[in-house]
């Protein structure tokens, strides 16, 4: 069976979604798209050389006989409406993160899948199918360092624009740590911290940087995230494990190591994309593989609510300079067949 998929929104992610899933992926065609931009979808298929049916609402594209799964990659206030929308037709839906734009709506798409009774919601965190990510995880799951006690984590890029706010250190680009590290530790967080360091010179009025983000989880492990997003070198993302028998760490980019000129030297990425590229592969296939199964295993809906609530700890964080409880309710049973 070859998936029929359906894409809202055509913006630079959902190209390359439709790209991947068209060119590179396998099982899986698109057959219908939706942008509010009904010209700029047209002129995107006619790039990729592609034929699908247009739509000017998402629902549309939800709603068609045609269509057995969507991709959510509209702008982000949408999200939770067209993941509703494809819950209520019973159709897999791959939202692309946020899930929703606060925690109280990512329960809401929770609380509409448990009534359906079937997992229907993947979540776009792909640092999970990430090699490196997975290498590391299977470190800590095979006790070949013991016990987790410490992670010393950075995510750094090397600029922002003006744009760029404070709060979207932790809603634009710590969301992805809030994510992996649970998935890595296999534990909740319990409380959280942000600290503020000298600010650079590299940064705007409206932007504090760097930040540092102090996490315990609820079964003690202390987590340090350092987020600096003007660091001018490249994008660079770290993440060390210490245990109680030794100590891990995300493998580098694989990268050509130059001795020359009396140096030796080794190059560093400085776009996210090039970084994760292999992942969002693996990510999206795995997901045509499970939607074909009818068994969903990625990140789930309930996924996407644990990182929102903890993301809003973080806000409250950066406002009172307090340590601040981060209030995740019990996983209810439903995800435990995930």
């Amino acid at each position: 069976m070859t998936l029929k998929l359906g894409v809202i929104g055509t913006g630079a992610i959902g190209q390359e979604h439709i790209r991947r899933c068209s060119k590179v992926l396998q099982g899986a065609t698109v057959v219908a798209v939706s942008d509010i931009n009904l010209e700029g979808a047209k002129a995107a298929l006619t790039r990729l050389g592609l034929q699908a049916e247009v739509y000017a609402n998402g629902h549309d594209v939800v709603n068609s006989p045609e269509v057995d799964a969507v991709l959510v990659t509209s702008w982000d206030p949408t999200h939770e409406e067209y993941t509703l929308a494809a819950i209520a037709a019973g159709k897999p839906v791959f939202c692309e993160k946020p899930l929703a734009l606060s925690a109280e709506g990512c329960r809401r798409i929770v609380d509409a899948e448990i009534k359906f009774g079937k997992r229907l919601v993947q979540v776009g965190f792909m640092r999970p199918y990430d090699t490196g990510y997975r290498a590391l995880k299977k470190v800590i799951t095979d006790g070949e360092i013991g016990e987790p006690l410490m992670l010393h984590c950075a995510h750094r890029n090397p600029t922002v624009p003006e744009s760029y706010t404070t709060d979207m250190a932790i809603t634009n680009t710590l969301i992805h740590e809030l994510d992996v590290l649970r998935w890595l530790t296999n534990d909740d967080y319990k409380t959280v911290q942000v600290v503020f360091p000298r600010v650079t010179s590299k940064s705007h009025a409206r932007l504090k940087d760097p930040q540092i983000v102090l996490f315990e989880t609820q079964k003690g492990i202390r987590i340090d995230v350092e987020i600096f997003v003007n660091c001018a070198y490249g994008y660079d993302i770290q993440c060390e494990v210490v245990g109680e028998e030794g100590i891990a760490k995300l493998p580098e980019p694989s990268a050509v190591q130059m001795r020359k000129s009396a140096q030796l030297a080794t190059s560093i990425l400085t776009d996210w994309k090039d970084r994760f590229i292999d992942a969002y592969d693996v990510e999206l296939q795995a997901f045509i593989n499970d939607v074909r199964s009818g068994n969903l295993s990625g990140p789930s809906a309930w996924d996407g609510y644990a990182a929102s609530v903890a993301a809003d700890a973080c806000l409250k964080a950066q406002n009172s300079g307090a340590i601040e409880q981060v209030e995740l309710p019990p996983r209810p049973a439903f995800y435990d067949k995930a």
